[in-house]
């Protein structure tokens, strides 16, 4: 599908990127966890009748990114005892343990221990925590994908866990490739699963366009539930 970026524009002080694509409607949408407004235009459409829709919706606009703005976030991870961290959208305190031989993460109960040398930098404390919250998420993907592999009836040629910031998960369609964030570890497992099958179904259905969601609603019910949830994480990306 040809794409074909024009330049940001501002409205109020909001800016706001336009992808012009092949397609027949405009698409605008407020995307967490900061509330990045993106527009999707056809390519025939001017850019004033593109501001004029945007100015028509603006209300709209304006509350969605006030309501990611509102969201409560986890301050900056200074990896020490007590500090809070999440997984699996349960809270954990860590509780930092000096010791030597090989640094790991051990899940005991509602404390995550962490095991380092003691001159362990913070940047160091904070890879062991990393990894091992990547070797989780891929376990749990793992599980996923085949489930839903089997039940939607498509094939991945490959997926992989990365840090994005503004995108839960992103598909390649051509590829069949699917990246998820690295943040998913951290929110609720049904979050994780809508996020999963909402990549899937793209490879079926490229647009989110009423046959996107009815593909949802066949495959994953409470799919609009559990977007709200993942919506309403006190996490940010």
């Amino acid at each position: 599908m040809t794409t074909n970026s024009i330049n940001k524009i501002n409205i109020s002080d909001i800016e706001i990127d336009i992808v012009k694509k092949d397609i027949k409607n405009i698409h605008i949408g407020v995307y967490p966890p900061y509330g990045r407004v993106r527009v999707a235009s056809p390519l025939n459409m001017s850019d004033d009748s593109i501001r004029l829709a945007l100015i028509s919706r603006f209300p709209w606009i304006k509350k969605q990114k006030q309501n990611f703005e509102n969201q409560p976030r986890q301050s900056i991870r200074e990896m020490i005892n007590a500090e809070s961290h999440y997984f699996f959208g349960a809270r954990y305190l860590l509780e930092v343990i000096y010791r030597n031989g090989k640094h790991k993460i051990v899940k005991q109960h509602s404390k995550l221990e962490l095991y380092v040398r003691r001159n362990t930098t913070h940047q160091n404390k904070l890879l062991v925590l990393n990894e091992w919250y990547r070797s989780e998420l891929k376990k749990e993907l793992e599980k996923l994908v085949t489930k839903w592999e089997n039940k939607i009836g498509v094939k991945l040629n490959r997926w992989e866990v990365k840090r994005m910031k503004t995108k839960w998960g992103s598909c390649n369609i051509e590829a069949k490739n699917i990246w998820f964030n690295l943040e998913l570890v951290k929110v609720p497992i049904e979050c994780i699963e809508y996020i999963v099958v909402h990549e899937m179904i793209h490879l079926l259905e490229r647009h989110h366009n009423e046959r996107f969601k009815e593909l949802l609603g066949k495959y994953l019910g409470d799919w609009e539930n559990r977007k709200k949830l993942l919506a309403s994480s006190m996490l940010g990306v």
